[in-house]
């Protein structure tokens, strides 16, 4: 697979793995040998960059990861995030630079390393200054724990006092062809800045895949229950644009999730989407999607013909919005 650049000198594959659905989120975890198998495999197809968190179980995510990567570790790059009070999303936000460095410290034992590559302030706290979460980052990797600092959700004026007490590798953010906020603002400053971007949700959460419409049902435990983007009603008002990605993907020989993947490859070379999956058959189409061209003319036509379809409901529940952009 090919590679690309974050930042300065983070060298990754054009497509990386997004392990959050195998442990949280998206209904019951996967079995642990099963998980193992799809993220060891996704390895031999070229993937060396692999997203993770402490609250993605909380905690049972970066254990995962640390046995299933262990074999190939000095190949790989493993990004993981700090933020929430005791690694639970509900106990809310907590950067304090002790807390930051308690995560460190037990990410490091659970991911079975030495260096975390690439660690993320998993949302921005306000209740502590960016600075001071960027200089505890920075500590960390002279103390040579972390190699690169990165932040998540994060806004253009908070990524730019950041980057000035510590230079930021990568922003992740959600970032799709049914969300396109990211370009008002964020992608500008990362353009200037010298920031790569990761996309997560490439694929809508799974909707721009065009394996569901309104009448698909989600396990009680998925947090797309609580999504506005995703009531039925919404999902049949959005099927116009899972729709054109068909009618490209037919012209390509390729999928609607191919297509949706070589649209973010094609924006800027510094993009590296994270497609989450669990399963096999899935992670191969995903990875094929990097050989996967989209001609200025195809890019035109997605452009011109995605700007005619106004997308139904809020990417997130209020609550979760609130935590977004700051």
């Amino acid at each position: 697979m090919q590679k690309r650049k974050l930042g300065n000198n983070l060298e990754v594959s054009a497509i990386g793995l997004g392990c959050m659905s195998m442990s949280f989120g998206y209904g019951p975890s996967m079995d642990k040998q099963q998980a193992i198998t799809l993220i060891r495999t996704a390895a031999e197809r070229g993937v060396t960059f692999f997203d993770t968190a402490e609250a993605y179980g909380p905690f049972t995510n970066e254990e995962l990861l640390g046995e299933a990567l262990a074999p190939v570790r000095a190949q790989v790059v493993i990004a993981t995030k700090f933020g929430f009070e005791g690694g639970k999303t509900a106990a809310g936000l907590n950067s304090k630079p002790e807390n930051i460095r308690q995560v460190a410290e037990a990410s490091l034992k659970r991911l079975k390393t030495g260096v975390i590559d690439l660690f993320y302030q998993h949302r921005v706290d306000p209740n502590v200054p960016i600075e001071d979460v960027a200089g505890t980052v920075k500590e960390l990797i002279q103390e040579g724990k972390v190699k690169h600092f990165g932040l998540s959700e994060a806004g253009a004026q908070t990524i730019r006092r950041a980057h000035a007490v510590q230079p930021v590798t990568a922003v992740q953010s959600e970032y799709s062809l049914w969300w396109r906020e990211p370009e008002t603002e964020i992608l500008p400053a990362l353009e200037e800045l010298g920031i790569g971007f990761v996309p997560f949700s490439p694929l809508g959460k799974g909707f721009l895949t065009g394996k569901m419409d309104e009448n698909t049902k989600f396990d009680s435990s998925d947090f797309r229950n609580s999504v506005p983007r995703f009531t039925p009603e919404a999902r049949k008002a959005n099927q116009g644009l899972v729709d054109l990605l068909g009618q490209i993907a037919a012209g390509k020989k390729a999928t609607p999730a191919q297509i949706a993947l070589a649209w973010l490859l094609a924006q800027k070379p510094w993009i590296v989407p994270i497609p989450g999956t669990t399963k096999l058959h899935r992670l191969e189409e995903n990875v094929g999607a990097a050989s996967v061209e989209l001609t200025p003319d195809d890019l035109r036509n997605i452009g011109n013909s995605v700007s005619k379809i106004t997308v139904q409901g809020d990417r997130y529940p209020e609550a979760l919005q609130n935590l977004v952009g700051r």
